[in-house]
């Protein structure tokens, strides 16, 4: 059985920071890594230190939609993409994701659109196109992609709920293009929501399309964990690894590595 590629998606917010990911990842196996350009609008602050009811000190990290964001014109975008593109070994997917789904980036979408024309024009495999952008602005992107040679991730990531499984399988139906791969990512409330990715999965299994679903949250993980028998053409992992990693949905490359080869997939 072909497997489905493991694309690591990188959590830095420095350059510097996303092309070490991005070697790691390399040394773990993975095929792709996801630049996610909108983190490198984001400061890292440091840990606070907190006693716990034992007394002892813990570093806790702030959520990260508490992190503070920088202004548009720290980041020097040409300067950014064409480092990453020198520094990193991986094929990568470009993705910068707006606050409506998830992600960080601070400007309007015409600025968000122009950095993912610049993405497009610097020869990056593969970019990561919402179906919520606009239309037209959206056609133009897929047609510069398809001019330069870039592959096209058409995504949804709903940050509140998860379809059932008959509006998921219409979904893909619906938006799913020959010669793209479609993905969808949604929160997972509560077990039932992970049960509906696992059940429209299977539907799809045998589809001529190319998909990656997945949730965030307890239970998102068992579609990427499953994937080789649910027809998932791609699985994004982490590089993280700390405890209880699953109640978030994620998946440690190397452990999504060894769970595929402990159950024979």
């Amino acid at each position: 059985m072909t497997g489905p590629k493991v694309c690591v998606s990188l959590d830095g917010t420095t350059v510097k920071a996303m092309a070490d990911e991005a070697a790691r990842a390399n040394l773990a196996g993975a095929e792709f890594v996801e630049v996610r350009f909108d983190r490198l609008y984001l400061k890292k602050p440091e840990p606070v230190e907190v006693e716990d009811e034992e007394g002892e000190i813990k570093r806790i990290m702030a959520p990260e939609d508490e992190w503070p964001v920088r202004d548009l014109g720290e980041v020097d975008v040409d300067e950014a993409i064409q480092s990453l593109k020198e520094s990193i070994p991986l094929p990568v997917i470009f993705t910068v994701r707006p606050t409506s789904e998830g992600g960080f980036f601070p400007g309007s979408e015409d600025e968000r659109t122009t950095i993912l024309e610049k993405a497009i024009a610097s020869g990056v495999n593969s970019i990561d196109l919402e179906i919520s952008i606009a239309d037209k602005a959206r056609k133009a992107l897929i047609e510069q992609a398809a001019s330069n040679k870039v592959s096209v991730i058409s995504s949804i990531h709903n940050t509140t709920t998860t379809p059932s499984a008959e509006e998921l399988v219409n979904m893909v139906n619906e938006h799913a293009t020959e010669g793209q791969i479609f993905k969808f990512c949604g929160t997972v409330n509560d077990h039932q929501d992970a049960l509906q990715i696992i059940e429209a999965s299977y539907e799809l299994r045998n589809s001529k399309h190319a998909f990656a679903m997945m949730g965030l949250g307890n239970g998102g993980d068992w579609t990427r964990l499953h994937a080789p028998v649910l027809g998932q053409a791609m699985v994004y992992a982490t590089l993280r690894s700390e405890h209880k990693l699953s109640n978030k949905g994620l998946v440690n490359v190397k452990d999504l590595k060894n769970a595929w080869t402990l159950m024979e997939y």
